[in-house]
């Protein structure tokens, strides 16, 4: 069984990510959305934390390049 931690931890960057591409999205087709511009600068403020670092040992700057490529595709 899991770590209920771990999987707390897990689910909050999960939810961010989730967020963050979806902002990136709506960012393509809308520059000028001041919610998802909002969303973004959220979510990288998090991506950058100490609180993310104490939640996961994966290189922030990693996955915020990663996340952007996905969701810049096409």
């Amino acid at each position: 069984m899991a770590d209920p931690y771990e999987s707390l931890a897990n689910a909050i960057i999960t939810t961010a990510a989730k967020d963050y591409m979806a902002a990136l999205k709506i960012l393509k087709k809308s520059p000028a959305n001041v919610n998802a511009k909002s969303t973004v600068t959220e979510c990288e403020r998090f991506f950058r934390s100490s609180w993310y670092a104490a939640l996961t040992i994966m290189d922030s700057e990693f996955l915020i390049r990663r996340l952007r490529e996905e969701a810049l595709k096409k």
